[in-house]
């Protein structure tokens, strides 16, 4: 079919074209006439005017890949971080100089222009981000494909800064122009809760359903680098069956009259709302299903849209759960095989265990999501019962493969019996996927012998590994453009979609000319991070001094409290000794706590108030600061990342399943302190242990040492720098107005055991940091390191890992244009 209207490519090449089709869209879409605007309009207009360039590669593809009747991989996620749109498009269109020619010559500043874009609140950390990044590479990949998960209205929040402690606030992302996503009101789907079965023989009927809940579909391009192979992130939005009770807005009974309106609307508002009430853990419940029961139901009609029945759905259909936030899709799709079309048990269940596979992201069982029997129940009635069912004939089956052991039953139940009765929900992806991948060789070896050791004895051959990566696209060419333009004159410029080509980098490391232009590109973004600081904070940083950075999620296991147990214990060692030549060190945290997270919250306190301690102490000066930034984001990583010399990637051994944040900084020049843990392993190997500061207990060791009986306090007793240090924390020292304000933290860690074994890897840690300064003395040498750091980030693409999960796991290929 011909389009009636092709929007002329040459503007992705013409400067004059491009200004006519910005000027276009900001009167005709916008309604603003050019004298009028503000920035936040020519912003809107040209991600408007940029947008239509995409839109027809966009569908060339999604045509392409029905008409070659591929198999699509649909990718389900909680998050997807995918950060701005408008300066991603540019780069995988190429077109970042017409477009700063363009609004140049109608007066307009570019970066200021670009910098007004809000990052889409559809994510939080790691398992957002990592989304993004395989979104990113399977639609540069050509493999067809989708993501799909919930447009949520305010995102988790917005963090402020207000005293030292965090506040959340509502994340107002979408502004009054909707230029992110197209809405398609017409993909609609209801989402059922609540209710009851009725069962006649083998036949179950769901019926009375409760609070139910429209989904309705918005669509995200997700362009392809350098190709027209473009995906699309499919995101669902809650709406109300009904609309406002107008008899009692009529009566005056305003709130009840949109009392079930907004009840309904509620499941899309926020992510992970906070569950340490009832009420919270049911929207969180509700916000999980919403998403896949929508979901599945727009596989399924894609599916039929040019297939007759669902016999080979697995043969063209392969559904990946990131996490083990989309499993309910598993009875989900029992439910529909079964009660909406027709299938036998037994046929459903074999097209579901090929359809499915699992990424498992914690070691921590702690941390596996499980559902109470009782709220399944009364909310998903009919799913229960398919879990119960499933778990019944699981059971019956390991019992013939291992009989007589009544515990090892109890241990693989997808029930767990021990007091309040719950779904294992990991369990439950595990029996029902062909394929289950840690995402570290350190995580996925840990995981078999831990969490699932269970499981990998009955199926050996389910469970593999497919190491995180991230794009390069994001991470280091639109990121730190210094860098990349150096990068392109020395070895070219296909490192982009090939970046094992870096590892031409090495031979490099020692020409001194290239030594000093790496070193000024570091510099030059360390000189923007500062002035970001001074103008969002009012501090002042030097950018000569060693910039040490540590930004992620806030939480205890993380070890952000390691980092400040060294920062204070450096502040008194420069006390005590103030002749000595200290190397200046400025140290940077961000990150989010779950609105819920008591300790990280006070963490996050704590690293305030011990930098508005150290950063006001005329004594010290420039030789330590310490620096929180507010609401940590894709778009303040991007400027973070570039700038740090250091990356503090210091989790407990054994707790990160592999972390990407450790691959962002060393591919772009900053060197690692860590522990051997997640992706630490493979990226030592790769990178070489002495261009990377490993310190601390192996996971053998951590579990030997929890085992054999760790005794937290004798290390305290023991340790003089240690002892000095907690015992400011305990005395108020940090806290003055509220001396018991940190207490917990000193019991936490001397008295109640320290879990994650802080105390045992802090003088290791403390040591390593003395050879950090030793050798940041020696620029060039500390150059030479960080030049290597990036030569060996080739596998740690994306686009490698998006590869092996396309051969190995989903068995698709890629799409032909």
């Amino acid at each position: 079919m011909n389009l009636p209207f092709q929007y002329d490519s040459a503007a992705l090449y013409d400067a004059e074209l491009m200004k006519k089709a910005i000027a276009n869209k900001l009167m005709y879409s916008i309604g603003k006439d050019p004298r009028a605007a503000q920035p936040k309009d020519w912003m809107e207009a040209t991600f408007l005017a940029v947008r239509d360039q995409m839109v027809e590669r966009w569908m060339e593809t999604t045509r392409a890949q029905y008409s070659q009747d591929l198999k699509r991989v649909y990718y389900l996620s909680m998050e997807f971080l995918i950060g701005r749109a408008l300066s991603n498009a540019l780069l995988a269109l190429d077109m970042e100089d017409v477009v700063r020619t363009a609004l140049d010559e109608m007066g307009v500043d570019y970066d200021e222009l670009v910098g007004l874009e809000p990052d889409a609140a559809l994510g939080n950390g790691g398992l957002g981000r990592l989304a993004a990044c395989f979104l990113d590479s399977m639609a540069t990949l050509g493999i067809p494909g989708m993501g799909y998960g919930i447009r949520y209205q305010f995102g988790m929040f917005k963090q402020r800064i207000i005293e030292g402690r965090q506040v959340e606030v509502p994340d107002t992302w979408l502004g009054s122009v909707n230029i992110v996503d197209f809405p398609r009101d017409e993909v609609c789907y209801r989402v059922r809760f609540g209710g009851r079965l009725e069962q006649e023989g083998s036949s179950v009927r769901w019926l009375d359903s409760q609070h139910d809940v429209l989904a309705v579909a918005h669509d995200i391009i997700i362009p392809g680098f350098a190709t027209k192979s473009t995906n699309t992130l499919r995101l669902w939005t809650a709406r109300s069956t009904r609309e406002i009770n107008l008899s009692k807005f009529n009566q005056g009974d305003y709130f009840s009259a949109v009392e079930e309106k907004n009840l309904s609307e509620n499941v899309s508002r926020v992510l992970y709302p906070d569950d340490s009430t009832l009420v919270g853990k049911e929207l969180r419940l509700r916000q999980e299903y919403f998403f896949v029961a929508a979901s599945l139901q727009d596989i399924i009609h894609r599916y039929l849209s040019t297939h007759e029945n669902l016999d080979h759905l697995a043969d063209k259909v392969a559904i990946h759960l990131n996490d083990t936030h989309p499993v309910l899709a598993i009875p989900e799709l029992m439910r529909l095989l079964i009660d909406e079309y027709h299938y036998e048990w037994r046929e459903a269940w074999a097209i579901t265990g090929k359809v499915f596979s699992y990424t498992n992201h914690t070691l921590m069982s702690e941390a596996l999501e499980t559902w109470e029997v009782n709220m399944l129940g009364r909310l998903l009635p009919r799913h229960l019962k398919i879990i119960f069912d499933l778990n019944e004939a699981f059971l019956k089956e390991v019992a013939l493969i291992i009989p007589n052991d009544f515990d090892f039953l109890r241990r693989v139940s997808l029930i767990d019996e021990q007091g309040e009765r719950k779904v294992r929900m990991a369990y439950l992806a595990v029996i029902a996927s062909h394929q289950v991948n840690g995402v570290s060789a350190l995580h996925s070896a840990l995981m078999v012998e831990s969490i699932f050791a269970d499981f990998a004895r009955l199926y050996p051959d389910r469970f593999t590994n497919v190491t995180n990566g991230v794009t390069p696209r994001r991470w280091l060419a639109l990121a730190n453009p210094d860098l990349s333009r150096l990068i392109d004159k020395t070895i070219g410029q296909t490192w982009r979609v090939n970046l094992n080509e870096l590892v031409e980098l090495k031979t490099h490391a020692d020409f001194p000319l290239f030594v000093a232009e790496f070193r000024a590109a570091k510099l030059a973004n360390k000189k923007r991070l500062a002035m970001y600081v001074a103008r969002t904070l009012g501090g002042v940083i030097n950018p000569n001094a060693l910039f040490d950075v540590q930004v992620k999620r806030i939480h205890e296991y993380k070890r952000q409290l390691l980092n400040v147990l060294h920062v204070i214990t450096r502040y008194n060692q420069i006390l005590a000794e103030p002749d000595k030549k200290w190397q200046p060190r400025v140290v940077i945290f961000a990150g989010k706590a779950a609105s819920a997270y008591h300790m990280a919250k006070l963490i996050i306190q704590l690293i305030n108030d011990v930098g508005i301690k150290i950063n006001n102490d005329e004594r010290i000066g420039d030789r330590l600061k310490v620096v929180f930034l507010p609401n940590y984001s894709v778009s303040l990583a991007e400027m973070i990342i570039p700038a740090a010399d250091l990356s503090e990637q210091i989790s407990t051994a054994g707790t990160e399943a592999s972390g990407t944040g450790n691959m962002k900084f060393a591919l772009n020049g900053a060197l690692t302190i860590g522990t051997l843990d997640g992706a630490n392993v493979e990226m030592q190997e790769a990178i070489g242990g002495d261009n990377l500061f490993i310190f601390g207990h192996t996971s053998e060791e951590v579990s030997a040492l929890r085992r054999d009986g760790y005794n937290p306090r004798s290390i305290y007793e023991n340790n003089k720098a240690l002892r000095d240090t907690l015992n400011m924390l305990a005395s108020g020292f940090f806290s003055p107005t509220e001396p018991e304000r940190y207490r917990v933290i000193f019991d936490t860690l001397v008295n109640w055991g320290d879990h994650y074994q802080l105390l045992a890897d802090f003088e290791a840690y403390v040591a390593m940091q003395a050879k950090v300064d030793a050798l940041f003395a020696k620029p060039d040498l500390w150059a030479r390191k960080a030049i290597l750091n990036v030569a060996a980030m080739g596998y740690f693409s994306s686009d490698r890992t998006i590869k092996e999960y396309a051969d190995r796991i989903w068995h698709t290929q890629a799409v032909k244009l």
